[in-house]
């Protein structure tokens, strides 16, 4: 095992560059065709010369990969998939002598129906306490409970042979926890230590607002205030309790906490809750200047009360990938699709994501960049026969599913599969060895040269505030410390301000050395 992380804590996680893993689809060591541990570990010299502090597993738990490991039926077990336990230990402490630290990602709301717990449930033990079991509604319970819809579409309820319905929030075989009974909090506490002890730096929650529930689960009414099941004031004692935890390690947790009431979200980031929340707002609004100024500034006042860092990213294993995003009409995002507008041009996409990185790893606080972004990933069309992600079947065919965005990485142009190993799980699209990293490593414009290069020359901005400049509409610039950072999202090339030496480029300047249209600057003052 291990060595325990020491109970103190440097502050690393305010200004981190977290570099997000699924496994599944990072690298194959074994050549199965499933990313594994092994990969991950192979490929650490890789992660080492981007420059990132921090590793953000997705699930790697033992699990029946219903919903790509969130169906966790073992916190304490590594799925044989990726690999073992003591693979793991290995992967954290060589990680961590490359000078990078682990987050694991820990599922609260639910496990998996195959988890110890639900199937001793199902069998009549105690354990169906620990779950949301009722009786239906109607002449003979043919009914659901209430009327929750799940968030991958359908109902939120099960019925079961003996006539009684589980509630879950997700997939049927992701049962939901009961979080008012003490077994399952402390539980939880019980995993937060085994990977503390294991070296584990921080923990992602995922989807951190939805574990408590109205007690009497009654149906859901637009407007109901307190929601039935969405940030209830009973989840604070919970994340207290785990923040106590956290402190006796130096550990950080970053919570998945999407909410529109901008005061509401603040209170998981007081100094005794959560150290830090991903920030959506940021990474689904549209390329414009004004929507993103907004997002920013309400993003830095809204964390500035209880202060906490901001967090930025522009991509996850649930969005599809900025690319491809920002190759589309500005026409807002659409939750259901996980886009913007309708398919236009990849070079306006990757022209926009490269000024885009460069924006927010200009930003106060932490970034969070998932795997493939810095090779320039578009979006991948999956055949539909081999889609796997829920969502796409729950919703009837209506959303696409988060399978385009997870494809296995390219990693050499010359090798089978893009050099991710055995045929990968999800197929590669036609051409995606162009992006293979071996190849952009060569090449000093690259995505990949540039994503390296800029979280080398991060520091320059330090730790200090941001300022705004005077920019010409359509123009993002602001100072911070020694550096500036300038954004052209308009239709034409503008002035750089006034400055002592350019740092890093999106692109090429045009002849008469002005910002182009879609392009973003480092300079020193």
């Amino acid at each position: 095992m291990g060595q325990p992380t020491p109970a103190t804590d440097d502050g690393w996680w305010r200004s981190a560059v977290i570099y997000q893993v699924y496994v599944r689809s990072f690298a194959d060591g074994d050549g199965d065709g499933t990313g594994d541990l092994a990969g991950v570990r192979a490929r650490l010299p890789y992660l080492a010369e981007l420059g990132v502090d921090a590793l953000w597993f997705n699930p790697w738990y033992l699990s029946p990969m219903k919903d790509g490991g969130y169906d966790v039926a073992d916190y304490r077990a590594i799925d044989p998939a990726f690999g073992t336990l003591a693979e793991a230990e290995k992967l954290i402490a060589e990680a961590r002598e490359l000078g990078i630290r682990t987050i694991v990602d820990i599922v609260p709301n639910h496990v998996s129906d195959q988890h110890p717990w639900f199937r001793a449930a199902l069998a009549g033990g105690p354990e169906r306490e620990l779950f949301h079991f009722r009786p239906g509604r109607g002449d003979h319970g043919e009914l659901p409970p209430n009327d929750w819809t799940s968030e991958f579409g359908g109902p939120a309820w099960t019925r079961l042979p003996d006539g009684d319905w589980y509630l879950h929030l997700f997939a049927p075989e992701q049962p939901d926890l009961n979080w008012a009974h003490p077994a399952v909090r402390q539980e939880h506490e019980d995993i937060l230590r085994f990977w503390f002890d294991r070296g584990v730096a921080g923990v992602r929650i995922d989807s951190a607002a939805l574990l408590a529930k109205d007690p009497g689960l009654p149906d859901f009414t637009e407007g109901r205030d307190p929601h039935p099941y969405v940030d209830r004031d009973e989840l604070h004692d919970v994340y207290r309790a785990w923040r106590a935890v956290a402190d006796e390690y130096g550990a950080v947790f970053v919570g998945e906490v999407w909410l529109p009431d901008t005061e509401r979200f603040a209170r998981y980031l007081r100094p005794d809750e959560l150290h830090t929340a991903f920030n959506f707002s940021f990474m689904t609004c549209p390329w414009d200047a004004a929507r993103l100024r907004r997002s920013i500034d309400d993003t830095l006042a809204e964390h500035a009360p209880v202060g906490a860092p901001a967090t930025w990213v522009l991509c996850n294993h649930d969005v599809t990938r900025t690319v491809t995003r920002y190759g589309r009409a500005d026409t807002g995002f659409d939750f259901a699709t996980k886009a913007f507008g309708t398919p236009t041009d990849l070079d306006l996409g990757t022209r926009r994501a490269r000024a885009a990185a460069l924006l927010s790893l200009a930003l106060p606080g932490a970034v969070y960049v998932y795997q493939g972004e810095e090779l320039g990933l578009p979006e991948a069309d999956i055949p539909l026969d081999r889609i796997e992600d829920p969502m796409h079947a729950r919703s009837g065919g209506t959303d696409p599913g988060r399978d385009g965005c997870r494809v296995p990485l390219p990693w050499a142009a010359g090798e089978p599969h893009a050099g991710f190993g055995g045929e990968p799980w999800l197929p590669q699209p036609d051409g995606w060895a162009a992006y293979a990293a071996d190849r952009q490593a060569e090449d000093p414009g690259s995505v990949l040269s540039l994503y390296r290069a800029a979280v080398r020359l991060r520091p320059e901005f330090g730790d200090g505030p941001l300022t705004w400049l005077p920019a010409p509409d359509g123009v993002l610039a602001f100072a911070r410390a020694g550096a500036l950072c300038v954004v052209n999202l308009a239709d034409t090339p503008v002035d750089l301000p006034a400055h002592s030496a350019l740092l890093l480029a999106s692109g090429p300047l045009d002849a008469a050395g002005r910002l182009p249209a879609d392009t973003a600057v480092w300079l020193r003052s």
